[in-house]
């Protein structure tokens, strides 16, 4: 596949100067106007239809050629973060305390060079959904997407993602099968107890004490109550309680973040911090409120989709730079969309360390950046996914699009 990559890599500049137009212009979730209306004036340049608004800034672009009836859908993410950037880039975030600290703009990037490539040379016979999603980092955008009918307008057979990755070398491809990153969970627990001078302890209820109680007893539940190969996350990342030395505080407030990779463990985890918040409290003499807020599902990626995805990078980049994935405890809302419709979700690797360190450090770092040398490979990756998936007469042979064919035969 060396004439694909060389064909995305001559296109690369163009696409490497609209990624770091975009990183100058970061924009957060919902907030995604200016990126949105850049990517539909290209997709309709190219000739795709397009719609704007899905979600409230989210774009879909489609592009129907041939009779065949397979219908492919692939995502990128379009949002920043509220970071204050640290890269020293001469394309740095021109807005205060915005930036793009996670690649999204790299991801806009890579498949905007895809969907021009398969507009003009693309060989394939089907519907070719793009979907640029607003509101990642946070916001659940993905989720807005599909409750404003994404899949009722652009239906899909098999949805696939792709994120950047440090740590994993530059233009590699890792995928896995399964479970591939965590759910993300938030609690609030606010205690109230009886405040007092901080000479006359026994005269109050120390909701302070009880917190530091609370705290160390969190710590028990992945240990002794979720099963040892099961990876799971409780963090208390805030406490919050008095400002004097000498006067014991009414109430204290503990923030947590709850990760788990199994739908069985995320549920556990909720009851036994709610149980054991509850018991704790009473203990102490004080009363506890928890404010449980659900976030990301758990990403779980479709076994004949990423044998596809697999067999695809194989296929582009050789067995030297396909490698298998291991779980992650960070979150994705794509996994909103594996909920509903078959797919895989790949990284790419960002690092280049040697070169340049910037790539090499780890996302939603203040001095992070997108290693450009992936527009190519990234770009390629998704025109040989989409013409593979769409193929033209008979489907290929390759495992997992024998496994595709069968499901959808079925």
């Amino acid at each position: 596949m060396t004439y694909l990559l060389d064909a995305l890599a001559e296109r690369a500049g163009e696409f490497i100067r609209l990624r770091r137009d975009i990183h100058r212009h970061p924009e957060l979730a919902f907030e995604e106007h200016r990126t949105a209306a850049l990517v539909a004036g290209k997709l309709e340049d190219w000739g795709y239809e397009v719609e704007r608004g899905i979600g409230g800034t989210g774009v879909v672009g489609r592009l129907v050629r041939g009779d065949g009836r397979r219908r492919l859908g692939l995502r990128a993410d379009m949002d920043a973060l509220p970071i204050t950037e640290a890269s020293g880039r001469q394309w740095s975030s021109e807005h205060a305390g915005v930036m793009h600290a996670c690649g999204h703009d790299g991801h806009t990037a890579m498949l905007l060079a895809a969907a021009r490539h398969l507009a003009e040379q693309g060989r394939f016979s089907g519907t070719l959904n793009l979907v640029f999603q607003p509101a990642e980092e946070g916001g659940g955008g993905a989720l807005r997407m599909i409750e404003d009918g994404l899949f009722e307008r652009y239906p899909c057979d098999a949805m696939f993602g792709m994120h950047n990755m440090p740590g994993i070398p530059q233009g590699h491809i890792a995928t896995r099968a399964g479970p591939m990153m965590a759910s993300s969970d938030y609690a609030t627990i606010v205690l109230a107890g009886v405040g007092g001078h901080g000479a006359m302890p026994h005269e109050t209820a120390d909701p302070l004490v009880a917190a530091a109680g609370i705290v160390m007893a969190l710590q028990t539940i992945v240990s002794r109550n979720v099963p040892p190969l099961q990876p799971a996350v409780v963090t208390v990342g805030a406490l919050n309680a008095g400002r004097a030395n000498n006067v014991i505080p009414s109430t204290a407030t503990l923030e947590l973040t709850v990760r788990s990779l199994d739908r069985g463990v995320r549920a556990l985890l909720e009851r036994r911090i709610r149980e054991l918040v509850d018991l704790q409290a009473r203990s102490f003499g004080v009363q506890a409120e928890i404010q449980w807020r659900s976030g990301y599902s758990v990403l779980v990626n479709t076994p004949a989709e990423t044998a596809f995805a697999r067999d695809v990078a194989l296929e582009l980049l050789g067995p030297d730079r396909v490698a298998e994935a291991e779980p992650l405890t960070g979150s994705e809302d794509f996994a909103f969309m594996l909920e509903r419709v078959p797919g895989s979700y790949v990284l790419i690797g960002n690092s280049d360390a040697a070169a340049d360190p910037a790539t090499a450090c780890m996302v939603h770092n203040p001095a992070y950046d997108f290693n450009d040398s992936n527009i190519a490979v990234g770009s390629a990756y998704w025109v040989l996914l989409a013409e593979r998936f769409l193929a033209i007469g008979e489907p290929q042979h390759a495992a997992g699009q024998a496994g595709i064919a069968q499901r959808l035969s079925g």
